[in-house]
């Protein structure tokens, strides 16, 4: 299991995040919803290793991590592209997916149809849907997702989405979208970061309660 705790994050003496705890295992997607500018991406990037907070606690399988990146047990698709626009599209892929799991990575028609391209000749969806394709089949096993369903159209939302679903039978993953019903739908359970801290949602409604929707 992967478990974020303590989490204590100030800018400007301006306390962000404060009272956090978030886990997930190997066979399950941890939603994380909240308003913007709540900190959702900041604590995905604090438990990658690349954002320093005034205090965290991080720990896998019970040993303590300093840094997501540097444990090659966590990948993060961050919300602005992350491929080099100038190197073919297949050599990417073969540094960064684990080879028991090429052949299926490579049978998606997603990168069939663009193996031979380079990230920079790719449409905003295209690329997107590469990303995200490539950190799901990476060899990390826990996987941290951060706004997958942009740019992309509700055709590949479902494609991503089924992707999702199928990758966490051997994945952990937390993911974060501001199009919340497919946060809803992907996930198995729900974290809301609000003021700081976060809620573990037992119902959807509790989601009005606390305020993040006027309605379901």
């Amino acid at each position: 299991m992967l478990k974020v705790d303590s989490v204590l994050l100030e800018f400007d003496n301006r306390k962000i995040l404060q009272d956090i705890y978030i886990d997930c295992r190997p066979g399950e997607v941890t939603g994380l919803l909240g308003r913007n500018g709540c900190g959702k991406s900041s604590l995905l990037r604090i438990i990658f290793g690349v954002l320093k907070p005034a205090y965290k606690y991080i720990n896998i399988d019970g040993n303590y991590i300093n840094n997501g990146y540097s444990s090659g047990k966590i990948a993060y698709l961050p919300q602005h592209n992350y491929l080099p626009k100038h190197i073919k599209i297949s050599e990417l892929a073969k540094s960064l997916i684990s080879n028991e799991d090429w052949d299926e990575f490579t049978a998606y028609d997603t990168f069939q149809e663009i193996s031979n391209k380079k990230p920079g000749e790719l449409s905003g969806g295209q690329l997107r849907k590469l990303e995200t394709l490539i950190i799901l089949y990476s060899k990390a096993d826990y996987i941290l997702l951060d706004e997958p369903f942009t740019h992309i159209s509700p055709i590949q939302a479902e494609e991503i989405k089924a992707i999702i679903k199928k990758r966490s039978a051997f994945k952990g993953i937390i993911i974060t979208d501001h199009q919340y019903r497919n946060i809803l739908k992907v996930s198995d359970k729900i974290v809301l970061l609000s003021n700081g801290t976060t809620k573990v949602i037992t119902s959807n409604d509790e989601l009005v309660t606390y305020g993040y929707l006027s309605s379901l």
